[in-house]
């Protein structure tokens, strides 16, 4: 197993590094020419979360044992699309470390390094490959954080598309990240006695840091997509109001302060 799977991971890293160069090659919105590396970054990003997500979903609906047995029941194909994930990762990370500096990708490195130390169990072990497409579940709701993200350096916020995007993304985020984990927190305790320790631990540890962040992040959507987008009455006296600010040309420019990136 660990042969192969570390092949595919190699293959997985070189092809979303390939896919991150190749992007420059395109023209990037004119709205988001100020940040073309955090544009293309996220478009890879998306890549990766709708191969994943959608074959995860797919995956555990063709062959629910995966979810029956985490550590021994699994296809051949499923080990494929675990080590897909981790040569992401390990390009996402090397992409961060090349274009930012420490302090601005730290947080996200350490997620990254959290995840792929999770998902390489199943890699080098051939176990656990269920658990690990289980995980991959939350690639669904990193679908729309991505495309959110997306129509935010567009400036495409307010609009209708932004609306559905920001709903879809606390709906899934619901779904298929908040259930996911809570699934997987709940195995990993009752399923402790057949797990080793320094997996145990690993787990928990992986499942604590997701599980935190996506609870802060949904409250942050909804706090600024949702209860702050709600119509206010004018206040005659003020030009501008809370959380939009009116540039030299007039053009209204809106706050986003869901500030987080989860990519998992």
């Amino acid at each position: 197993m660990a042969p192969s799977g570390l092949l595919v991971t190699g293959a997985s890293f070189a092809a979303f590094r390939g896919l991150h160069w190749g992007l420059q090659l395109l023209t990037t919105p004119g709205s988001a020419a100020q940040d073309r590396w955090k544009w293309r970054n996220i478009c890879v990003s998306l890549v990766h979360s709708l191969l994943t997500g959608v074959g995860a979903l797919l995956g555990l609906s063709l062959y629910p044992q995966m979810a029956a047995d985490p550590i021994h029941g699994h296809p051949p194909w499923a080990l494929v699309l675990v080590a897909i994930s981790v040569g992401y990762f390990l390009a996402d990370g090397a992409d961060m470390l090349w274009n930012q500096t420490l302090g601005q990708a730290w947080e996200l490195l350490c997620h990254h390094l959290v995840v792929v130390s999770c998902l390489s169990t199943a890699i080098l072990s051939g176990h656990y490959v269920g658990f690990s497409v289980v995980s991959l579940l939350l690639e669904l709701n990193s679908t729309c954080l991505h495309l959110r993200k997306l129509l935010l350096l567009s400036r495409q916020a307010p609009s209708l598309a932004f609306s559905v995007t920001s709903w879809a993304t606390l709906a899934t985020l619901a779904l298929f990240r908040l259930v996911p984990l809570g699934w997987m927190s709940l195995w990993l305790i009752q399923q402790h006695h057949q797990v080793p320790i320094a997996l145990v631990i690993l787990g928990g540890t992986g499942l604590v840091t997701v599980g935190a962040t996506s609870i802060t992040l949904g409250v942050r959507i909804l706090v600024s997509d949702v209860l702050r987008s709600r119509p206010r009455p004018p206040i005659p006296e003020h030009k501008e109001t809370k959380g939009i600010r009116t540039c030299c040309d007039g053009e209204p420019v809106t706050r986003d302060d869901s500030t987080l990136s989860l990519k998992d």
